[in-house]
C-alpha cells in the first residue's frame, strides 16, 4: 500500500493570504473559474480556487487529444503555472462535496482528506458533465468527452481497436465489430469526433496495417434528432451532413440508443424499428448534465432546477436569497443561454467586477447580458461551419476562422506554438504524433470504479505505516550503496555459487 504524506490543504502562503481581507472562493478551474480568478488579480481580495483537477482544460479541443492530433498538455496547462504570477490567488486541489450557504463555507476532499474553506464571496463555476439520460451504466462502454481521462480512454479504445483487428484478421477471424466506430450525438463534439475518426481510418492509417484495410472501417454518427447540428440551423446542418457523408461517415438521424453493452448498442428508429449495431468502440456526445453542486445549492436556497440540472439564478447571476454567491457557465438556467465557453467567461468576468464594485461601494451593475460571438465546428481538415451573427460560413474560410479563434483562446504562448506546429504537421501530411495507447488508458477508470472506496483505498490513512515504510526504504538504500562500494555487483555470491 502506498504512503502519502499528510497535506493541510488550508495552508496558503502566508504572504499571499490576509484573513482581514475579503475572501473569494472560486469552485472550478474551467473557463469560468480561471477567467473569474484572473479578473480579480488587481482587486483587494484573496482568491482561493478549488478544483478537482490540477489543470485548466480547453474542452473544445478534447476530441483532438482523443484522435491523436494534440497531446493533453497542450490543451490542459497546470492551473498553478497559469496563476503563478497572481499574488492574491491560491490554488487547492479537491473535489467540492458540500457548500454551507448559511455559514459561508466550502468543504472539499482529496484522497480521503477533508478541508473546509470560508468565503465572503463565492463563484461557483463547476461546469457540466456527460448526460446519459438516466442510463449511467452506458458510460462503461461509451465514454463521454468531458475530461482528459475521457479523451485518453477514447484514444486507447480507438487505436486499440485497430490493433486488435489486425491480430484477429491475421488469424482469419471476422473483425467488422472492431472496425465499426459509433459516435452518439450529432452536436459539435459528435460531428468533430466522427469527422476525425473517418480521417484517421481513411487517410492516416491506410498504409500502417497488413491484414486489415482501415479504409473499410465504418464510422456511424447517431442522433435521435432529425438533423445534424440543430443549434446551427437547417442550412448549416444539411451542409455538415453532406460533407460528413462525403468523408465516409454514415449519418443516421431519428435513431435513439436504447441500450449499450461491450460489443455494440441497440437502436430504435423513428418508425419504431429496433436494430442492433455491432461495435466495440462507442463514444457518447448526446447530452450534458450540470454539476451536482447545482442540486446542493437549490436545496438550500429554494432555487429551481431544469431538466438538465441547471439552476435558476437572478439576472445578476447571484443565487436567490444569497447575493454573495454567483453561479456561472454551464450550471445556470437563465434566458436560454447556451452551454458554451463564452457564457462562462463573460459571466465570470461580470461576477468578478460586481465583487470589486461592492468592496468599493459602487452601485450594482446592470443585469448580465451575454454577447454572442458566434459558434463554430470543424468537419474535417480545411472544412468547417461557422455562425457569426447573421453570417453562415462554410468550407476553408470557416476552417481558418476556427483555427484562429481556438489558437487565440488556448492558454499560454507555449501551448499556442506547439499546437500550431502539431496542426501544421497533421493537416499538411496526415501524420499524427500522439498515437500512444495503453491498457491503462482504457481500463484504469473501470478498475478504480470497482474498488469500493475508489482511489482513496490505494492510499494509506494519514500517519499510518510511515515509520515502517521509512525504515524499509532506508535499508534498501543502504544495501544498494554497499553493493556499489564493495564492488560486488555482477559477482557470484557464495550463497548462489
Amino acid at each position: 500500500m502506498s504512503v502519502m504524506p499528510d497535506v493541510n490543504t488550508n495552508s496558503a502562503h502566508p504572504d499571499r493570504h490576509h484573513p482581514d481581507r475579503h475572501q473569494v472562493v472560486v469552485i472550478g478551474s474551467g473557463f469560468g473559474g480561471l477567467f473569474g480568478t484572473k479578473a480579480l488579480r488587481k482587486a483587494d481580495v484573496d482568491v482561493t480556487m478549488i478544483a478537482r483537477t490540477t489543470h485548466h482544460l480547453f474542452q473544445p479541443l478534447l476530441y483532438q487529444v482523443a484522435t491523436g492530433i494534440l497531446s493533453e498538455g497542450e490543451i490542459a496547462p497546470p492551473t498553478r503555472e497559469v496563476l503563478s504570477k497572481q499574488d492574491n490567488a491560491t490554488v487547492l486541489l479537491g473535489d467540492v462535496q458540500s457548500i454551507d450557504l448559511a455559514n459561508r463555507t466550502v468543504t472539499h476532499h482529496v484522497l480521503g482528506r477533508e478541508a473546509v474553506t470560508p468565503y465572503d464571496s463565492l463563484i461557483v463555476a463547476a461546469g457540466a458533465g456527460q448526460s446519459y439520460f438516466g442510463n449511467d451504466q452506458f458510460a462503461e462502454f461509451a465514454p463521454g468527452m468531458k475530461s482528459i481521462d475521457d479523451a485518453l480512454e477514447l484514444r486507447g479504445r480507438i487505436f486499440g481497436a485497430f490493433e486488435l483487428a489486425e491480430n484477429l484478421a491475421a488469424k482469419g477471424e471476422n473483425v467488422e465489430h472492431l472496425l465499426t466506430f459509433v459516435v452518439v450525438g450529432a452536436g459539435p463534439t459528435g460531428v468533430e469526433m466522427a469527422g476525425q475518426i473517418a480521417e484517421l481510418a481513411h487517410r492516416t492509417l491506410k498504409r500502417d496495417f497488413r491484414f486489415i484495410n482501415t479504409k473499410h472501417a465504418r464510422v456511424i454518427l447517431l442522433d435521435a434528432a432529425p438533423q445534424v447540428l440543430p443549434p446551427f440551423g437547417a442550412k448549416l446542418g444539411a451542409k455538415t451532413k453532406e460533407t460528413l457523408e462525403e468523408l465516409g461517415v454514415e449519418v443516421q438521424l431519428g435513431a435513439m440508443v436504447t441500450d449499450v453493452d461491450e460489443r455494440g448498442l441497440a437502436v430504435q428508429d423513428k418508425d419504431g424499428t429496433k436494430r442492433r449495431i455491432e461495435a466495440v468502440t462507442k463514444m457518447w456526445a448526446a447530452g450534458v448534465q450540470a454539476s451536482p453542486l447545482s442540486r446542493t445549492l437549490a436545496e438550500q436556497s429554494g432555487a429551481t432546477l431544469d431538466r438538465a440540472g441547471r439552476i435558476g439564478v437572478n439576472p445578476d447571476l447571484t443565487l436567490p436569497g444569497y447575493p454573495e454567491v454567483f453561479v456561472v457557465g454551464d450550471m445556470i438556467a437563465l434566458n436560454n443561454l447556451p452551454g458554451v465557453a463564452q457564457v462562462a467567461i463573460q459571466g465570470a468576468k461580470y461576477a468578478a467586477k460586481e465583487i470589486q464594485g461592492r468592496i468599493k461601494g459602487k452601485a450594482p451593475q446592470a443585469p448580465f447580458k451575454y454577447f454572442d460571438k458566434g459558434s463554430m465546428a470543424t468537419i474535417s481538415r480545411f472544412d468547417a461551419v461557422a455562425m457569426v451573427g447573421k453570417l453562415r460560413i462554410t468550407g476553408l474560410i470557416a476552417w481558418l476562422m476556427w483555427l484562429g479563434v481556438h489558437l487565440i483562446y488556448l492558454t499560454g504562448f507555449k501551448n499556442q506554438v506547439t499546437a500550431l506546429l502539431h496542426w501544421t504537421v497533421t493537416f499538411l501530411s496526415n501524420d499524427r504524433s500522439e498515437r500512444v495507447a495503453t491498457e491503462q488508458q482504457i481500463f484504469a477508470r473501470a478498475a478504480l470504479q470497482r474498488i469500493p472506496g475508489g482511489a482513496s483505498e490505494l492510499v494509506s490513512a494519514p500517519g499510518t505505516g510511515a515509520v515502517d515504510r521509512r525504515a524499509e526504504l532506508e535499508a534498501i538504500a543502504a544495501e544498494e550503496a554497499r553493493l556499489t562500494d564493495s564492488g560486488e555487483r555482477g559477482q557470484v555470491s557464495d550463497r548462489t555459487a
